[in-house]
């Protein structure tokens, strides 16, 4: 690093320079002309000296500006990325060394000397420092490696990337694209072998998570042979050991792939494990990959939500739309005046749109009897006193019926359910929705998720609210228009995910209500994938049925195999959540407990550990991939014998060298703390002279 100085003007004359010398040997001058008791010598040093002072000090008067630049040089990077997923070192090449090729790899920092900065990582779904030979990642994300790569050093002189694996992802995008953010030469390694071997496998299976009790569903299972012309593929599948499909596929050629749809029928509640499995056939490659396991949750029947209304409005369908983005929930719209037919004890939730329930005599009793969650959407048609004589949870008092435009203004200390920042930030920036005119007043115990805005300056109304009395969950949202936050989201991000997300949300919270246990204990979902931490959330309900969290939470986790695992709750928010962290592959059973005051409280439930067998999916690996990496970056595909190769090209390279970064900066000279030493040394430099002699 190197720095050098020098005095820049600006808006001051240079020839302030010779008059502030001028000014140091006139002072000098007249300070000394006269005859002292001092040696001539003496007397011309001691002239100099006071001569220099004050020079400078006219100088810091002037106060021209200091130029500093610092040059600093940058080694260029060279970058290893080595796949560490089993892929590699399951189908490999022959002759193939793993332990040699991460050996190899870290010689080329020794190889290139100090005139390089070499950083080694290795990957599989996600990038980490430094080499690794155990080859045990279960998934490949080669685009999110350049990408972490790419961010990592952005900016920094990438001189270099030596990238070594075998071309196969199964999770990311197509790192061609990704790896045109890299500007710099990528060396690629070619692991894994071309030559697809002799080899039965389930390419992929594509199915629906849940289905319901009694119906059908379908799975699509890709089969695929490698070098087993004539063989057969005897595909068959078991649902809880119990075998319930079976087809026999001839395989007509060396290179077979044939997607055969299953039809399989949900016929036992919960969640239901599905092994599919290829019989294997004589010196097959490997048969990992000739097994998969799916696990799909059947649910008894869906949630049926009713949504009234007068006289038809967009926001209706985006409303629907919303809610069935769950496929948990089916969605019924109806006019008031179609009522005849609709079994109201059949629905989870009744959605009243600018409509009161007094409207309709029936449905006024079983709400008030049933206890039914209620969401009410007020705007320009709704009658406003008996929206406020039949539900505490929000009041209106309004002279005339008007409207007015109001925005959404996020709450930020709402915790009966979460919406994600982005989702926050977006339905504040959404446009205004019609609210009635008026002032508003909302019951003690009431949750705030959205206020309203009015032009620029934020208010205490609610747009969107909730109430709980006594088990009865009730919903507000005090404006209509919803169908323009759908259409603008859409047009600005290309998705309604904001919108889906609030409609949706607000729909789960209101029927969870449904049939509440004092104690809840769930799983983030039932099926985890392996490697992946297993989340569990727990609500605990006093005898008001008000959310708390007070009371320690235990839990017991069971594996089929018996082994057990006992954690904990952390408190989060009102609830409680557990990260339980990676488990190992297989069926859990959980027993979680509590007490608040005498009362007892267990639940009990299950979930699954997924194995991941993403890696035995392909075993011929992909170098055209490589190849082309290398040559669009102006680098170059080696093979792992090649290796030692590698020091030389990287030299021999002209585009990767050293570069020198150069930092330009102004500052007073005021500023130059030595340059008050220096006066400081001097002034007392000559004082001591002077006193020394007799002359002070």
């Amino acid at each position: 690093m190197l720095f050098l100085f020098s005095l820049t003007w600006g808006s001051v004359s240079g020839w302030w320079v010779p008059a502030c010398l001028l000014l140091g040997i006139v002072y000098a001058w007249l300070l000394y002309r006269q005859p002292v008791n001092l040696g001539k010598y003496f007397r011309y040093g001691l002239s100099v000296i006071r001569a220099a002072v004050v020079f400078f000090i006219a100088m810091l008067l002037v106060s021209p500006l200091v130029k500093s630049i610092k040059y600093d040089p940058q080694k260029p990077l060279v970058l290893i990325a080595q796949d560490n997923s089993s892929s590699v070192n399951t189908f490999k090449s022959p002759g193939f060394n793993a332990d040699m090729l991460v050996t190899d790899l870290a010689k080329l920092k020794e190889q290139l000397g100090d005139k390089y900065d070499v950083q080694a990582f290795n990957f599989d779904k996600d990038l980490y420092n430094g080499l690794s030979n155990k080859f045990n990642g279960k998934q490949t994300d080669l685009a999110n490696a350049l990408h972490q790569l790419n961010n990592k050093f952005v900016n920094q002189n990438i001189g270099a990337l030596v990238l070594a694996t075998d071309g196969l992802y199964n999770q990311g995008n197509d790192p061609q694209y990704e790896a045109k953010n890299i500007k710099t030469s990528i060396y690629t390694i070619a692991l894994g072998d071309t030559v697809a071997k002799r080899d039965l496998l389930i390419g992929n299976v594509n199915y629906n998570k849940t289905a319901f009790l009694g119906n059908d569903f379908e799975v699509e299972v890709l089969t695929a042979a490698y070098q087993s012309k004539g063989e057969n593929i005897h595909l068959s599948v078991a649902e809880d050991g119990r075998q319930v499909f079976s087809q026999t596929i001839p395989v007509t050629g060396t290179d077979f792939k044939k997607l055969v749809p299953v039809k399989l029928t949900a016929d036992k509640k919960g969640v239901r494990k599905f092994t599919i499995n290829i019989a294997p056939v004589k010196n097959e490659l490997s048969t990992q990959n000739n097994t998969e396991v799916i696990y799909v949750d059947v649910l008894d029947a869906r949630q049926k939500v009713l949504v009234l209304y007068q006289s038809a409005h967009p926001d209706i369908t985006v409303i629907k739309q919303a809610i069935e983005t769950n496929k948990n929930y089916e969605v019924k719209t109806a006019l008031l005046a179609d009522m005849t037919g609709i079994k109201l004890p059949d629905c989870s939730l009744i959605i009243l749109y600018q409509i009161s329930a007094g409207t309709f005599a029936p449905g006024k009793k079983f709400i008030a009897q049933s206890k039914i969650p209620v969401w009410y959407v007020l705007g320009s048609q709704s009658d406003l006193p008996a929206f406020n004589t039949e539900q505490g949870v929000v009041k209106i008092s309004a002279g005339r019926s008007e409207t007015q435009e109001v925005y959404a203004l996020p709450e930020a200390g709402f915790a009966a359910f979460t919406l994600s920042d982005s989702s926050r930030k977006k339905i504040s920036n959404l446009p205004p929705l019609l609210a009635p005119f008026g002032s508003y007043g909302t019951a003690a115990g009431t949750s705030i998720l959205l206020k309203q805005k009015i032009g620029a300056i934020g208010t205490s109304y609610p747009l969107l609210a909730f109430g709980d009395e006594g088990g009865h969950r009730t919903a507000v949202l005090t404006g209509e228009g919803i169908w323009r936050w759908q259409l603008s989201e859409f047009q600005n991000f290309g998705n309604r995910n904001a919108t889906d997300e609030l409609l949706s949300q607000t729909v789960q919270y209101l029927t969870a209500n449904t049939n509440r246990q004092r104690f809840r204990v769930y799983p983030a979902r039932n099926v985890f994938d392996e490697g992946e931490n297993v989340i569990l959330n727990a609500e605990l309900y006093n005898d008001a049925l008000e959310l708390i969290n007070t009371p320690d939470v235990k839990i017991d986790l069971k594996s089929s195999s018996g082994k057990n695992y006992s954690f904990l709750f952390s408190r989060s928010g009102p609830s409680y959540q557990l990260d339980a962290g990676a488990l190992p592959v297989g069926e859990y059973s959980y027993t979680a407990s509590t007490q608040n005051g005498k009362s007892q409280f267990k639940a009990s439930g299950q979930i699954t550990v997924k194995a991941l067998n993403l890696e035995t999916r392909q075993s011929a690996a992909n170098h055209q991939l490589l190849k082309t990496l290398a040559q669009q970056s102006g680098g170059k595909m080696l093979y792992p014998s090649q290796i030692s190769q590698l020091a030389d090209l990287i030299r021999k390279n002209d585009n990767i060298k050293t570069v020198v970064y150069e930092d330009k900066r102004y500052s007073d000279v005021i500023d130059v703390k030595w340059l008050f030493v220096l006066i400081l040394l001097l002034l007392s430099g000559e004082w001591f002279s002077r006193k020394r002699e007799g002359e002070v």
